[in-house]
């Protein structure tokens, strides 16, 4: 079964089309308006192995907010439509990523209950273009939507472009092994017998 979702979201502020497969080779086409973001999903894709086509266009003339918190709303939807009734994957997956001087801890559980805790501290206002305060916001919206505990911890480092792309791919990769199959699960990963 293709583990694939496609998704347009329209609003005042922004228009996003999204498609996301779970099972890709981590080919990634991404265009959000926003040179750090394009490269933060890019190698969330490539690190997790997922497939990411997404178009943006967002009211990037007031800020970059609405941009991304609403990429992460749809992408947070995307992974849940994707995953679908998570019959027989692994459910949680965790990754302690090091770059260079800076290593990050990501943990995920897709249980069907949303939450996010980070401690991920930046030292500048912006990577780029990128508001680093829309970090945790970028978060937050895709552990809501995609109904997941995700906790992402910065253990150690001080360039701050190393420690935004460390912790995307620490995410892509946990999120990539808490999605993967096991032939050992029947069902799904719980006690409850639903998630």
């Amino acid at each position: 079964m293709e583990r694939i979702a496609t998704l347009h979201r329209k609003t005042k502020e922004t228009d996003i089309c999204l498609t996301l497969n779970l099972d890709g080779s981590g080919k990634a086409k991404v265009d959000t308006g926003i040179g750090f973001f394009d490269h933060m999903l890019d190698a969330l894709a490539r690190h997790g192995f997922f497939d990411l086509e997404l178009k943006v266009s967002g009211d990037l003339f007031v800020d970059t907010h609405h941009t991304i918190e609403d990429v992460g709303i749809v992408l947070g939807q995307a992974i849940a439509k994707a995953a679908g009734d998570k019959a027989g994957i692994r459910r949680y997956g965790s990754f302690l990523l090091p770059m260079d001087e800076t290593l990050v801890l990501a943990a995920v559980d897709l249980c069907g209950r949303a939450a996010y805790v980070g401690d991920v501290p930046f030292t500048v206002e912006r990577i780029g273009t990128f508001e680093t305060e829309m970090f945790e916001e970028f978060f937050l919206a895709v552990a809501n939507n995609a109904a997941m505990n995700l906790h992402l911890r910065l253990m150690t480092g001080r360039n701050n472009h190393h420690i935004a792309e460390a912790a995307f791919k620490a995410f892509a990769k946990a999120l990539d092994e808490a999605t993967s199959y096991d032939p050992r699960i029947q069902g799904v990963l719980s006690t409850k017998g639903s998630l």
